[in-house]
């Protein structure tokens, strides 16, 4: 949940100001992080005070030294010298220690109160649930939660190489990962691992180990990791979603994501375990 803020607070604390515009970030050019201010110092945001919720820690490790404001400026775009946009991603690997308890988990639930104005059972106006993060219909009854899509994420090696693709999407960064895909309804997350290999690389696999998972708001995944021993078939790459895939060496490895993703993650465990074979 988000919890609403009264002037009287916001004039009496420095914060971690989440700023959203659009599908980006407003920040200070010179720092090029997320601002820690005291609201007098952000005039820019006197129209939107009643805009500004507080997102509290779910849990120990996410607690910061001081209270996190979010603000949408939904599609306005703020013209302030010394301040700029920037891409959602771009801060996830700077920011690396509030990547996904702060800005993704903010975004997520941006994106949430963004996408469901109205309700999708009678389409009336919904209104915004203040004791939890919801939005509710008051002609119907019908109450919506934040989406939260499993996906399966997996390395694949054969005990001396790993197998990685690059998606029709990375072609232009030529950057090779995992295998990935949304769990369908009615499957398993082992039923889904087995189904995506097959599909985009057209492999099987076997011995499924659970590695760990992450949350990834684009715009509301769940990754669910495992790491897979090759099982047999030929590389087959599915047309539209695989650019291409091959075994690779350790010591010869191709453009990869960075270890503040699962993918990368994955990736390293799994050459730890193939030089430890």
């Amino acid at each position: 949940m988000m919890i609403k803020q009264s002037k009287a607070n916001l004039d009496t604390q420095q914060a971690m100001w989440v700023i959203f515009s659009r599908g980006k970030l407003l920040i200070q050019t010179r720092v090029q992080t997320i601002p820690v201010a005291h609201f007098s110092d952000l005039p820019f945001l006197n129209s939107y005070i009643d805009d500004i919720h507080q997102l509290p820690p779910l849990n120990d490790s996410a607690h910061r030294d001081v209270p996190v404001f979010v603000v949408d400026l939904g599609s306005q775009h703020i013209e302030e010298d010394g301040w700029e946009r920037v891409p959602l991603r771009s801060l996830l690997f700077t920011e690396q220690d509030i990547a996904f308890t702060v800005i993704g988990r903010a975004w997520q639930y941006i994106h949430f109160l963004r996408t469901h104005q109205y309700c999708g059972q009678c389409g009336a106006k919904a209104e915004r649930v203040e004791w939890e993060m919801a939005m509710h219909c008051h002609r119907c009854g019908h109450r919506s939660y934040p989406r939260v899509s499993p996906c399966i994420i997996v390395s694949i090696h054969n005990n001396q190489q790993i197998l990685l693709a690059k998606g029709v999407r990375h072609k232009e960064a030529n950057m090779y990962s995992t295998l990935a895909g949304f769990v369908e309804s009615g499957e398993s997350l082992e039923e889904a691992v087995h189904r995506e290999v097959f599909e985009e690389v057209g492999v099987r696999v076997k011995n499924l180990r659970y590695f760990n998972s992450q949350p990834w708001p684009f715009p509301h995944s769940l990754m669910v990791g495992f790491i897979a021993e090759y099982d047999g078939g030929d590389i087959r790459c599915q047309e539209n979603e695989i650019d291409d895939a091959q075994w690779f060496d350790a010591d010869n490895l191709p453009n990869i994501p960075p270890k503040i993703s699962i993918a990368g993650q994955l990736i390293e465990e799994t050459l730890s375990l193939i030089s430890n074979k």
